[in-house]
């Protein structure tokens, strides 16, 4: 699919990667549908996005009916949807439980691990689904990508986090067989550490070790997210993966 008068959108679109991707987008000539749960942060982004034919969409994806109505109202300011970036996502993490002496002193709530549960996942699964019937009722090929990460395959302190994330693969793939038929296309990326505003403000021994885990020695750059989700938009044949750009780390 070329990008060129594409309408492409992004969920945490205000900033981080999906801010990003609406920048490389942006570039190949596409016009934008940024969604955010902050509203400032998205005019901001609009702005700097300069001359792009963008707009926000300032929405709670973990809310049904907002995601409905927005996804309305995507079709019409722009008429049509052809690709969805599942981008946006939090962190809350916490080891399962805490003990000691035999004794368990903490726990994961209920409320920490659904709250992630709810933006990384059921967010994702509203604005897929939206997406799709949009694609579908405007006669438009499309292509959904759900943005996973390394922790899919589980990782300490990060039971919400990591279940999400497989999860939106399995979801990927899932979509990919059942939404063919509408021509419509579904994948995954899968990246390790990125530099971010978060890495940025670690302590400088802390990011060192970081970067000496992964087998490239640096952190991956927002850009080369942003190239491989182009990638799988531009390239008709892929179908139903997920693509790991992790730098060769494992958790």
């Amino acid at each position: 699919m070329d990008l060129k008068d594409k309408v492409v959108v992004i969920t945490g679109g205000a900033g981080g990667l999906g801010l990003a991707m609406a920048h490389k987008f942006a570039e190949a000539g596409a016009k934008l549908a940024l969604i955010d749960v902050d509203q400032e942060k998205l005019e901001k982004a609009c702005a700097d996005l300069g001359q792009a034919t963008v707009q926000g969409y300032a929405l709670d994806i973990t809310d049904e009916e907002d995601v409905v109505a927005g996804f309305n109202y995507i079709l019409e300011d722009l008429g049509q949807v052809n690709v969805l970036v599942n981008c946006a996502g939090i962190l809350r993490d916490g080891m399962l439980l805490k003990a000691k002496d035999g004794e368990v002193t903490d726990r994961m709530s209920l409320a920490q691990f659904q709250s992630v549960i709810n933006v990384n996942l059921t967010g994702s699964f509203l604005c897929g689904r939206e997406a799709a019937a949009a694609m579908i009722t405007s006669k438009q090929q499309g292509v959904i990508v759900n943005i996973s990460s390394i922790a899919k395959s589980g990782n300490i302190g990060q039971t919400n986090y990591a279940a999400s994330k497989a999860a939106v693969v399995a979801m990927s793939t899932g979509w990919a067989k059942e939404l063919a038929r509408y021509g419509i296309r579904s994948a995954a990326v899968a990246p390790g550490v990125i530099e971010t505003e978060m890495t940025a403000a670690m302590k400088p021994e802390a990011l060192e070790r970081l970067e000496t885990m992964v087998p490239v020695r640096r952190l991956g750059q927002a850009d080369e997210i942003a190239s491989t989700v182009q990638f799988i938009i531009e390239n008709d044949y892929v179908n139903g993966r997920v693509f790991e750009i992790d730098g060769g780390l494992r958790l």
